[in-house]
């Protein structure tokens, strides 16, 4: 169920609804109408069929008239004189209108409906005496699919003036319901609409998905392949414009890590000799000082730096042993003289760039010695996910600080100190390199105390023929 709503609330879902309901109205419509001019074209033919009948019966009438009694007595084809009153309706127009068509005799020709008693013949002719002794039996319920023998009264006039009344008798028939409340017939339309639709559909839809996708791989990796230009004329513009946009992405990032390698650059030689400088310093409290906030001058360019290159980085993905990195990150903490421990591995080989998640995995290490004084790293697998989760035993953040610490240069003085270091980047190197690799990067206070940072990959890329999958 689940499925089924999210697949109507995407564009694929909508429109399979749209074409599968406007086929089926327009199918059904049109089987409709053709049904209703079958059936008039049916009943014209067959109107057509009793005037001849009629036509054939008065003319012999009327070019016999030394027959003519006798003719009356035996009758026609579901023709037959009618003697004395019998009960009548409505006008027959329709037969009225065919009949006075055909000229002659017929032209003046008054057709009433009229009880089926007139067009029977005597009931001695046919039927033998009734037996006493037999029960009547039960009369039968109308059957839905025939249309049952009606009978009309036609009042005319022979040329010579003789007044004839005659019982015309319509035949018994067999109705077909209509073909679009058949349900075999609305069953395989239904299916062959339903297939029409959804192929359709997904047709129509595939190329926003398909864009949908590269814009979502883009955001994790501005360098991949563009986006094939092919399809009808408005997705092959909508594929140059994207395409076009990632170039200029593209173009921009790499301005900026060149302004910022440059700027870098330039700043060694200046800020080394303001450094010799320095030492001169006969105050040393005022020397001390000052290269301090060289050195956090310093850190703050390289920083900026390491941010420009996290989401510009070119490095491959490789099958990466996530245990085995955690296990040497957390062994380097440790050898720091530390407290990092790695408490639970999930046993997961992804595809990742080996020396990104090094660094991301490395901040979250040293913010947590730093600012919570240790770090409990376990990873596990979730179903088709798989998450790290790095906690320290610091007293966490207010909740909304949770996400204003991945802020560029932004640092909270509750939580940090500033004699510890850093520029404020840490935390946003991090969640750079994470989502380049297709994961997600929280932050939550742990219920037992301390912050808890979670890098999750819902979807991740498994090498090919993993065994962990």
């Amino acid at each position: 169920m689940k499925r089924l709503r999210l697949f109507l609330s995407s564009m694929a879902g909508r429109l399979f609804v749209i074409l599968l309901v406007g086929m089926m109205v327009a199918a059904i419509g049109a089987t409709l109408l053709a049904e209703s001019r079958r059936q008039q074209e049916f009943e014209r033919q067959n109107l057509a069929r009793i005037a001849d009948r009629l036509q054939g019966f008065v003319n012999l009438l009327d070019g016999n008239p030394e027959l003519r009694s006798r003719l009356l007595a035996v009758g026609g084809p579901n023709v037959r004189e009618v003697k004395g009153e019998v009960r009548t309706g409505d006008m027959d127009q329709a037969l009225m209108d065919v009949l006075a068509a055909r000229g002659g005799a017929l032209a003046g020709a008054q057709v009433r409906a009229s009880s089926f008693r007139a067009c029977m013949p005597p009931l001695p002719e046919f039927l033998p005496p009734p037996d006493r002794g037999q029960r009547p039996s039960h009369r039968h319920e109308r059957d839905p699919a025939f249309t049952p023998p009606r009978c009309r009264l036609v009042e005319l006039k022979l040329s010579d003036g003789t007044p004839l009344r005659l019982a015309l008798e319509y035949p018994a028939m067999a109705r077909r319901s209509a073909a679009a409340f058949d349900p075999w017939f609305l069953s395989l339309l239904a299916l062959a609409i339903g297939l029409l639709a959804y192929l359709v559909a997904r047709i129509a839809s595939s190329p926003l998905q398909r864009l949908a996708t590269h814009a979502t791989e883009l955001g994790h990796d501005l360098q991949r392949a563009p986006l094939p230009v092919s399809g009808p004329l408005e997705v092959q513009r909508a594929a140059e414009a994207f395409n076009a946009m990632q170039l200029r992405l593209q173009r921009h990032l790499g301005e900026r890590t060149q302004m910022l390698a440059a700027i870098t650059h330039d700043l060694q030689t200046p800020s080394t000799r303001l450094r010799l400088r320095l030492e001169n310093v006969q105050d040393e409290q005022l020397r001390e000082r000052l290269i301090g906030d060289l050195a956090a001058m310093q850190a703050l360019i390289r920083e900026g730096l390491e941010l420009a290159r996290s989401a510009e980085s070119a490095e491959q993905r490789a099958a990466l042993d996530l245990d085995s990195l955690l296990e040497s990150v957390v062994e380097d903490a440790a050898e720091s003289g530390h407290d990092a421990v790695l408490e639970q591995g999930s046993g997961a080989v992804l595809m990742l760039r080996p020396l990104a998640m090094r660094r991301l995995f490395s901040n979250l290490v040293d913010n947590a010695v730093k600012y919570g004084r240790a770090a409990h790293v376990s990873a596990r697998r979730d179903g088709a996910a798989v998450e790290v989760r790095v906690r320290d035993n610091g007293p966490g953040l207010a909740e909304d600080e949770l996400e204003a610490v991945f802020t560029p240069f932004l640092r909270l003085e509750t939580s940090r100190s500033r004699e510890t270091g850093g520029a404020g980047l840490g935390l946003t190197i991090a969640r750079a390199l994470a989502e380049k690799d297709g994961a997600s990067l929280i932050l939550r206070n742990h219920p037992e105390g301390g912050l808890e940072a979670i890098v999750r990959w819902e979807a991740p890329q498994w090498p090919a023929n993993s065994q962990d999958r």
